[in-house]
């Protein structure tokens, strides 16, 4: 960025986990056949009523704890005016003036491992519209109205990010919290998170922000960074080159790295809000409030914290494995179970999450587990198995379920420690190699690496290394 500073600012839309929609009691499930689960209400017949679902106020209300936000005492829902054929009633229903969450902050880790909060302008309810379909349908349009009316709670952020790295940590950290909350499934490829973000550059030092460009279509972490950086790339040529930066919502083209103009866009549209006549306002009890506070679970940072606080593992380490709630139970569980936090953070962090990723696969999923996994680290600590041997025995794990011991019985695999054995063993591999024990006696230290390997050969890796070393320097020694 040279001397240009990029401003971010992020909506985030976040699908609430009710069972039935924000205003009526159709089903929220995902993956049903097209308008299956569309009622009057969603369908915006004429004289029907929409009734509020307390469950989604809930939700709201406990995210807004979550962020050390002011949950407003009255908040009001509002129709916001557009036209679009997935939108039935002409209207989207949403809130405006009076949202029920109001300025609060999320904390984050910044690229350079450092903490900054993020300012949170409002988080306010509303229900979604459908979904137009372009496929197979011979030119035509279909519309879907499944989605018309599922509860959707829009996150509006402060522009406090400057670069698409630090989007991403505030967008993870945000992801991460709602689902510990467990009000949102953080699902990107379904649309139940989704995010459009507000960009614009300016010289670095200057305290107006520049033009902005809305940038949409965004369905994973590694896409938004790119769109980001796209963008903020595309802004810095145009100012350079003497052009002007058009106010307008940009479209995301994951397959040509590329964002495209879909419409300029105003200083503000005229959605010709006005308070819905049909709904009355949400009236919050302080008392109620305070029981919501009280049910919160133990949340990202405070977890983080604790783990550091608790297993001494690096803040690094606590991050990643906070930065999912089940996983950090995971993770408890083979501590607890083990008593080897560093060890288990490895192992954790390193071959399982390795395996879980490589086939997309979620820790509530694992094969392995947390028994077994602390098992096999008592095996290690026990001195029963190597760690080179454990790298075989954990990968037999993942592929078949099955508990470390039974995988050693099955593959002889118990390391050998038996003193008397590995010197007999070494002896045999001195006598065999009576030119490189000469040059090691004068002075090539290096070919010790040789005799350790002859050794872990002869024994099929199952030596004991520390017991080889110790043996090998007293008989080489001679």
């Amino acid at each position: 960025m040279n001397n240009w500073e990029a401003v971010i600012g992020l909506e985030v839309h976040a699908q609430l986990k009710t069972k039935s929609k924000i205003f009526s009691g159709s089903s929220t499930n995902y993956g049903s056949l097209p308008n299956t689960q569309a009622c009057a209400i969603d369908l915006g017949l004429p004289g029907v009523l929409p009734v509020l679902n307390l469950e989604a106020v809930t939700m709201a209300v406990k995210f807004g704890l979550a962020i050390n936000a002011t949950i407003a005492t009255k908040s009001v829902f509002a129709r916001k005016n557009y036209f679009y054929p997935d939108l039935p009633k002409g209207y989207q229903i949403s809130q405006y003036e009076e949202p029920i969450v109001i300025s609060g902050n999320l904390e984050i880790v910044t690229e350079e491992q450092a903490k900054k909060t993020i300012r949170i302008q409002r988080a306010h309810l509303e229900e979604d519209a459908g979904k137009s379909l372009h496929e197979d349908f011979n030119g035509l349009t279909g519309v879907d109205l499944n989605r018309a009316g599922t509860p959707l709670l829009e996150i509006v952020s402060e522009p406090d990010l400057r670069s698409a790295i630090e989007a991403v940590s505030y967008l993870k950290a945000l992801h991460s919290l709602v689902k510990y909350l467990d009000i949102c499934d953080g699902n990107m490829q379904e649309g139940s998170f989704r995010c459009d973000a507000n960009v614009s550059i300016r010289p670095k030092g200057q305290k107006e922000f520049g033009t902005r460009a809305e940038l949409k279509n965004m369905n994973s972490f590694r896409n938004v960074q790119r769109a980001l950086e796209y963008e903020i790339k595309r802004q810095q040529y145009l100012i350079e080159n003497g052009e002007k930066i058009v106010q307008e919502t940009r479209l995301w083209d994951d397959a040509s790295g590329t964002s495209i103009a879909m419409r300029s866009k105003e200083e503000a549209h005229d959605y010709r809000y006005f308070p819905d006549p049909d709904l009355v306002p949400i009236l919050v009890d302080d008392a109620w409030v305070e029981k919501m506070r009280r049910e919160l679970p133990e949340l990202p940072l405070a977890k983080r914290e604790r783990f550091i606080q608790n297993y001494q593992i690096p803040e690094y380490d606590a991050g990643v494995l906070t930065a999912d709630k089940a996983l950090a139970q995971y993770y408890e569980d083979v501590v607890k179970l083990c008593d080897k936090p560093k060890q288990a953070s490895n192992w954790v962090m390193g071959d399982v999450l390795r395996f879980l990723n490589e086939d997309k696969l979620d820790i509530r999923k694992c094969p392995i587990t947390a028994k077994a996994l602390a098992d096999m680290i008592k095996l290690i600590e026990e001195g029963t198995i190597s760690g080179k041997m454990a790298k075989d025995i954990i990968l037999e794990m993942y592929k078949t379920g099955k508990s470390p011991q039974k995988i050693i019985e099955e593959k002889g695999l118990v390391q050998i420690t038996d003193a008397g054995e590995l010197a007999k063993t070494i002896a045999a591999i001195i006598a065999a190699n009576p030119a490189q024990l000469s040059d090691y006696r004068g002075g090539k230290e290096k070919l010790f690496g040789f005799f350790v390997g002859q050794v872990m050969k002869a024994t099929n890796g199952k030596a004991n290394p520390q017991m080889v070393n110790d043996l090998l320097k007293k008989m080489l020694a001679g």
